[in-house]
Order: C-alpha cells, then structure tokens, then sequence
C-alpha cells in the first residue's frame, strides 16, 4: 500500500489574463484522477464574507475610486476568512489546497501597482495569514503584448466590468516588476511557468513543477 501523500498548499500567481483559472483546473483534475483530495479557491473570494468583499472590489460601481489602502484592508479581510474557515481546516483533514491567487499578490498589486509601504502591506498581510504559506507558488508569466491581446478579448466577454482589468499599462507594468521582485527573494517557494503558450504546454509545464519535487 502506498504511504498517504501529504497535503499540499499551492498557490497560481500572475498578471490579469495569464490563464490562471484555466491552469488551477486542468491541474485540479489531474491531481484528482491520482486519488488526491483537492480544494479549489479563489482571492479575493472563497468564503460568504469573501465573494461579497470580491464583488465590492472588482465589479460593484461603489468600488470605483476606492483608496488604495482600503483595497489593501479588503484584501486581507478577505484572505482572513479563507485562511481560517477554508485553508487550514482543508489542510488539517488531508487535502490539497489550490488557490487562484495568495499574498503575493497583494505584495505585487497594492504594493508595487499602488504604490503602499511595503513593511505596511507586509503587516496587513502577515495579520491575514499568520504562518500559513504556499508550499509552492507558480507564477504564470505572459509577456505585456500577448497579455493586452489576452485582456482585450476577455474584456469583450464580460457582462460586468473588472475594475483591475480596467487599470492601464503602467500600473500592469509595476504589477509585473513586483512579481519580479517576488521571484528573486524567494526562489525556493515561487517559480515562473511561461504561460505564453498553449494551454496544454503550460498545463505540462505546471505538472512538470510537482514531479520535479516528487509530489505526484
């Protein structure tokens, strides 16, 4: 009988239109059809309390204009709840965690795009979290070019604005410097994946970052 592997909490991380959602599903399944019990989040989101603040920060037009420091306090009200109703208790029981998006992206968003005090979003985020972290972030790079191709069309497909996908180059450009950032402090959790490709590549790319660690 083969030993009961350990959970494991990932994280997908990256720019607007980088195929996050896409790539936390198809890896979902795979690890499904390898026996592994599998939680499949998103942030801002995850809980009641979570999928009201994601509304007031991307859609509702009440969230237009918000100061950046109330974005940054939303987030991590949110991440707050996910992390103590959904994350741990899911790890505790045994199952694998996968998240569209963790503290890294505050760091790269509200702190690089926004333009706040790093040790301040440091403190809102370790408030959030406490000691709970990724085992392993995947940070799914696309080029600015291809992301504003990817961006246009998703934007052609909404029935509801997203404020962020709204934002203009510039602030997607320090987004990307503060993942960056991210990636050079701390290469043994994040890795890149480029997501410039087809689906199918990436979603081997991805696979390939588990394997590598002997994890599946």
């Amino acid at each position: 009988m083969n030993a009961p592997r350990t959970a494991r909490f990932l994280s997908f991380e990256g720019g607007e239109a980088a195929g996050k959602s896409t790539q936390i599903r198809l890896l979902s399944e795979r690890l499904r059809s390898t026996g592994l019990d599998v939680v499949e989040l998103r942030e801002p989101g995850g809980t009641p309390i979570g999928e009201k603040i994601r509304h007031l920060l991307k859609h509702d037009p009440d969230g237009h204009g918000m100061s950046p420091e109330s974005e940054l306090l939303l987030m991590n009200a949110s991440r707050a709840e996910l992390v103590r109703k959904v994350i741990r208790p899911a790890l505790e029981a045994g199952r694998w965690v996968v998240s569209d998006r963790f503290f890294d992206s505050t760091t790269a968003y509200q702190g690089h795009g926004r333009g706040l005090d790093p040790l301040q979003v440091r403190a809102v985020i370790d408030i959030a979290v406490g000691p709970t972290r990724p085992d392993l972030t995947l940070y799914l790079d696309v080029d600015p070019a291809t992301a504003r191709q990817r961006l246009a069309r998703r934007r052609g497909d909404q029935a509801v604005p997203d404020r962020f996908d709204e934002e203009k180059d510039a602030f997607f450009s320090r987004v990307r410097a503060g993942f960056e950032s991210i990636l050079a402090t701390e290469p043994e959790r994040i890795v890149r994946v480029d997501a410039g490709g087809d689906v199918a590549t990436v979603a081997d790319a991805v696979w390939r970052q588990l394997a590598s660690r002997s994890w599946v």
